[in-house]
C-alpha cells in the first residue's frame, strides 16, 4: 500500500524548531499513532519507520517527530530534561489535533516510553498506549548503567559516557538526572485509562525488570504486558524486532482502525 509523507516542523514553548515526519495512508482518516523515540536515538528509528508501514497499510496515520537535541530538532543536548520533552509532546498532540485527527495513540520507545506514560496520564483524549522497554525510574537505570564512580564525574564534568558505544563522552548537565528525580512515572500510571501494551524483553540490559512489573501493576485501566524471551532491550533478533513491531500495531489497530 502506497502512503504520503510530509515533513514538516512545530515549534516548542520556546521558539525552539522540532522536525517531524507526517505519515499519511492514501485514503482519509482521522486515526493516527504519535511515536516517540529513545535516548540519543531520533524520529527515523528502525521501530518507527517500520510502525510507519504497518500502522498506513491499515488507515492509521504516524507523526514522529525528534526530542529536543536530537536529530534535527533544534536545542544543545546538553541541555535536556524531561521537562522539555513532556512540553514537545504536547505540542505534537496539539499539532495533530489542529490537522483534524481525532482517534489518537501515543507509542513511546524506551526514553520516550517515560515521556509518554507522564502525558497519557494527564491527555484525556488518547484512545490507546504502546509502550517499547519503557524505563519508567530513568534515574536508577543511569545509576545502575553509569556505576557511582561515573555519577560523581558527570556531576563535576556536566559529561556522561556514550551509551551508544563510542568512546568520546556526551555533554548533558546533571541537571538532567535531577530533573528526572521529579517525575513519578509509577504514580503517572496509576492515573491512566487508556488500554495499554507493554513489550519488554526479558533479557533486558538496560531496563530492569522489577521497573516493568511495577509498571505493569501501577497502570489503571486495561493493560496487557508481553515478555519476549531472550529479547534484549534494542529488540536486536530479527524475530524479536518483528514481533515487538507487530505487537504495538496490532494494538493501535484493535483500538483505532475504522
Amino acid at each position: 500500500m502506497t502512503f504520503n509523507q510530509t515533513f514538516l516542523c512545530f515549534q516548542d514553548s520556546s521558539g525552539r524548531n522540532v522536525s517531524a515526519t507526517l505519515t499519511e495512508p492514501t485514503s482519509p482518516t482521522n486515526s493516527i499513532v504519535v511515536l516517540c523515540h529513545g535516548f540519543l536515538s531520533n524520529k527515523q528509528s528502525s521501530t518507527n519507520r517500520r510502525l510507519s508501514e504497518l500502522l498506513p497499510e491499515k488507515g492509521i496515520s504516524t507523526f514522529c517527530f525528534d526530542w529536543f537535541g536530537m536529530g534535527e530538532s533544534e536545542g544543545a543536548f546538553a541541555d535536556l530534561t524531561v521537562g522539555v520533552c513532556c512540553e514537545e509532546l504536547e505540542h505534537a498532540l496539539s499539532l495533530v489535533r489542529s490537522k483534524g485527527y481525532s482517534r489518537i495513540g501515543l507509542i513511546g520507545s524506551s526514553y520516550g516510553g517515560l515521556i509518554s506514560t507522564l502525558i497519557a496520564s494527564r491527555d484525556t483524549g488518547l484512545v490507546a498506549l504502546g509502550l517499547k522497554c519503557p524505563v519508567p525510574d530513568f534515574p536508577e537505570m543511569l545509576r545502575v548503567k553509569f556505576g557511582q564512580e561515573a555519577m560523581n564525574r558527570w556531576q563535576s564534568t556536566g559529561e556522561i559516557p556514550d551509551v551508544t558505544g563510542c568512546e568520546k563522552p556526551i555533554e548533558l548537565r546533571y541537571a538532567f538526572y535531577e530533573n528526572c528525580l521529579t517525575y513519578d512515572a509509577f504514580h503517572a500510571a496509576k492515573l491512566i485509562q487508556v488500554p495499554t501494551i507493554i513489550v519488554h524483553g526479558d533479557q533486558d540490559e538496560l531496563v530492569p525488570l522489577h521497573q516493568i512489573e511495577r509498571l505493569e501493576q501501577s497502570l489503571a485501566g486495561e493493560k496487557r504486558l508481553h515478555l519476549l524471551p531472550g529479547a534484549n532491550h534494542h529488540f536486536g533478533k530479527p524475530d524479536d524486532f518483528r514481533t515487538m513491531t507487530v505487537m504495538l500495531s496490532n494494538w493501535m489497530i484493535e483500538y483505532l482502525a475504522t
